[in-house]
């Protein structure tokens, strides 16, 4: 139910509104002040949708008073009363940040229909804020999971950073989550009402990354026949992230440094600069020092990029992770095909432990979700794991008991068969009847 403030020195008049809502307009309940103090008071201490309030009151006026509602309520919306309703004071109210303005008198039959209009404002700009606080509890640091000391320590840095404008390069393996923190970085930054942009260099040829990222202007070569916004424009008064900065090409990398510093660039086929406000975080595999003895990347452009180096941990060292990361995982591509409430068996989890995820958080990814579409039920055992991670220890050797390589082993050839007994018998070397009998006793049918 939407609540209604209104402010008047005059008791009658605010019966007889009062009155008309009460009527006319279910669902508003209906508070009153006769001055600017009682309003205080009133909305420090109740979330109001709308204010309806006199201009000229005792103690000061309603369009001076509209940035104190703003900022106790700064959701409501305020319907100014005037004693003579003018154009250039309905204007000037409006201006000053009114939903609109009422003439005394006049407009009681305005009054209900404009209180609907205000309140649906209202309770649409709440929803929006309450998906935009999702978003960002989505994005934020809260998606960075897990307590060990080393991603610990990498998100207090993050988070010390994130509110400033400084730029950041993100360093790390293939798989140990860049993107996730530069998105984190983004969402806690004064910048989180605005775009942020990612691009992945290494997905590109040196032109087409060019054309992506600066845009260009028509007829600036064959085929364009339209100007194209860049992702650099995109960008503006946001983020821009560049994942796999190493493999930009070197005279790009010149384009990018002029960014940095000016914050200009040309668009391809431009002969004139244009200019954006926006922050670069960078990420990379590679170790830049090397590439600069290279000449395959620039030392200016490093040390511009590298003001706030951020090294992110690789899976092996916080292994304590794993558990929470996989049960996350877990309960994802559960409830993608239907299954709820996914648990990980003792040994499932032990497992996990012992392999060397070379591909990091993306590799236990991937292996969770072929996991749970092979699994019987909503309970993950080490049967359900891929052959790969079955076998091998960190330093290689045998890890499992044979009834559970050959389950992966008939799993495997029972998949590239697509279910067909007969080739499956004849690919493995051992009978119809025994195929039957592991089928039935691995659970496979």
């Amino acid at each position: 139910m939407s609540k209604v403030l209104l402010i008047d020195d005059e008791q009658k008049l605010r019966q007889l509104v009062g009155r008309i809502i009460g009527i006319e307009g279910e669902g508003f309940t209906v508070l009153e002040a006769e001055s600017l103090k009682q309003a205080t008071a009133v909305l420090t201490r109740e979330d109001i949708d709308v204010v309806i309030c006199d201009v000229k009151l005792p103690d000061g006026s309603g369009l001076d008073f509209i940035p104190t509602i703003k900022k106790l309520c700064p959701f409501s919306e305020i319907i100014l009363f005037t004693a003579f309703g003018n154009i250039p004071d309905g204007v000037f109210a409006i201006k000053s940040g009114a939903f609109d303005y009422l003439t005394k008198g006049d407009d009681n039959l305005k009054i209900v229909p404009l209180l609907h209009r205000a309140a649906e404002k209202v309770a649409l700009a709440k929803r929006v804020a309450v998906l935009e606080a999702k978003t960002i509890k989505k994005y934020a640091f809260d998606a960075v999971v897990g307590q060990s000391p080393a991603i610990q320590q990498a998100i207090t840095l993050a988070k010390k950073v994130a509110p400033l404008e400084t730029s950041v390069l993100l360093l790390g393996e293939t798989g140990t989550g860049k993107e996730v923190f530069a998105n984190a970085i983004h969402y806690e930054s004064p910048r989180q009402q605005k775009s942020f942009v990612a691009i992945n260099c290494s997905a590109f040829s040196r032109d087409l990354l060019e054309s992506e990222l600066f845009g260009y202007r028509a007829g600036a070569f064959t085929g364009a026949k339209a100007d194209k916004k860049g992702l650099i424009e995109e960008a503006d008064k946001g983020t821009l992230f560049l994942d796999e900065i190493g493999e930009m090409a070197i005279d790009l990398q010149a384009k990018l440094l002029r960014l940095l510093e000016s914050g200009e660039y040309l668009k391809i086929g431009d002969t004139r600069p244009s200019k954006v406000n926006i922050r670069v975080i960078a990420a990379t595999n590679r170790v830049l020092e090397e590439e600069i003895e290279k000449g395959t990347f620039r030392a200016d452009l490093y040390y511009r990029l590298a003001t706030f180096r951020l090294a992110l941990p690789p899976l092996r060292e916080r292994m304590e992770d794993i558990p929470a990361i996989a049960q996350i995982f877990a309960q994802r591509f559960g409830l993608k095909i239907g299954r709820r409430e996914m648990t990980l068996s003792t040994e499932f989890i032990a497992a996990l432990k012992q392999y060397s995820w070379k591909g990091n958080i993306r590799e236990l990814k991937n292996c969770i979700e072929r996991s749970v579409i092979v699994a019987e039920d909503t309970r993950l055992t080490i049967q359900d794991l891929p052959q790969e991670i079955m076998q091998q220890r960190p330093d290689g050797a045998a890890t499992f008991a044979l009834a559970a390589v050959e389950r992966a082993h008939i799993q495997k050839v029972w998949t590239l068969t697509r279910g067909n007994k007969t080739e499956t018998a004849r690919l493995l070397e051992i009978g119809l009847s025994t195929l039957y009998r592991k089928l039935e006793e691995y659970g496979l049918r």
